[in-house]
């Protein structure tokens, strides 16, 4: 007779899945490859056990089906599962070291993510790539301007009243482009500015849906946190319950400083740079524009960055901050307050 699963391993795939469950001993007592429109089959057909996989594309949608059935769900980065993948690596001993994986009591999950945080991780994607596109456009611009000896300061803005007074108001210089070259960039500005509406609207609807939330209002009263910042925050962790401590937050989006010994001394390098690259990017560009502010108010939190700033080089600066901000947003979204910029202490 055929033992009970107790952990049932599941790697996904685009047209196949392999499963491996493992009993309460942990060997392996079934191994199954099925299409990944016949999982929820199977799984309905077996007592409620612990089910994992990695956290990848589908695995939140499929998650959620797998708890509506009863299954405890875990979801583990493919970072840390690799280490109990087996030699002659396959789909079959990727299947189980996700079931071994799961069984670890140090073992870290990810949290299941709504049919919400995925609407709204979709649109902070969609907008991205949008931002991605009208900087390679406004940068060929400049290429463009540069091989017929034009020089641009930099600067989106100063680039686009650059073009207005030399295509607009006639007024820009004396340097002759062709007729086709002219033509080109005005195509080019078109799609610019097609561009810009489009990252508008995404703008303007993360402003209503910040507005709309009461978690993502007190992520506004942090200095840097915008709209984008505490949407995208709240679409990726949810309230913060995956993380034990701010730092854990921090450590995740790669903004930990790593530390080196050299001649006998530890020495400090750079940050990790590992977990969400999106919300680290967005945090420090909410660290860069808040910075100026901060160093002129009379707050602990502005004080801590003056003295900062004696001592290490501006950007080192803006990444702390970022750190600082991501902490206190953990903080915020945790404990159900607004940040209070004139608290004492900024140790979050």
């Amino acid at each position: 007779m055929t033992k009970e699963i107790a952990v049932l391993g599941i790697d996904l795939g685009k047209n196949s899945c392999s499963l491996a469950g493992l009993d309460a001993s942990g060997a392996v007592v079934k191994r199954r490859r099925m299409r990944p429109d016949s999982v929820t089959a199977f799984t309905a057909k077996i007592p409620a056990c612990v089910i994992a996989m990695e956290a990848c594309c589908g695995a939140h949608y499929l998650g959620r089906l797998l708890a509506a059935q009863g299954h405890t769900v875990r979801l583990m980065s493919p970072e840390y599962v690799r280490p109990y993948v087996k030699a002659q690596k396959n789909d079959d001993r990727d299947a189980e070291a996700i079931a071994e994986a799961a069984t670890r009591p140090t073992m870290r999950f990810v949290d299941l993510k709504s049919e919400e945080q995925l609407d709204v991780q979709t649109l902070h994607r969609a907008r991205d790539r949008l931002v991605v596109e009208r900087t390679a456009l406004i940068n060929q611009l400049r290429a463009i301007l540069l091989e017929r000896g034009i020089t641009v300061p930099k600067g989106r803005s100063k680039l686009a009243q650059y073009l207005v007074g030399r295509f607009d108001q006639n007024d820009g210089g004396s340097i002759a482009l062709s007729p086709r070259t002219q033509a080109l960039i005005a195509d080019m500005r078109k799609e610019w500015r097609e561009l810009d509406h489009r990252i508008e609207a995404f703008d303007d609807e993360f402003v209503a849906r910040a507005r709309a939330d009461e978690a993502a209002r007190r992520l506004l009263s942090i200095p840097g946190i915008g709209p984008v910042n505490a949407t995208a925050l709240i679409a990726a962790i949810g309230k913060g319950e995956s993380f034990g401590h701010g730092r854990d937050l921090a450590a995740w989006l790669g903004l930990v400083p790593r530390q080196i010994t050299t001649g006998g001394r530890p020495r400090l390098v750079g940050i990790s740079k590992r977990g969400n690259k999106y919300l680290r990017k967005q945090l420090i560009h909410g660290a860069r524009s808040a910075l100026p502010g901060l160093l002129t108010s009379a707050t602990p939190l502005g004080g801590w960055l003056r003295g900062l700033i004696t001592r290490v080089h501006k950007n080192a600066v803006v990444v702390a901050l970022a750190n600082k901000l991501a902490r206190i947003a953990w903080a915020v979204l945790r404990h159900g307050d607004k940040f209070d910029a004139k608290a004492v202490g900024v140790t979050v």
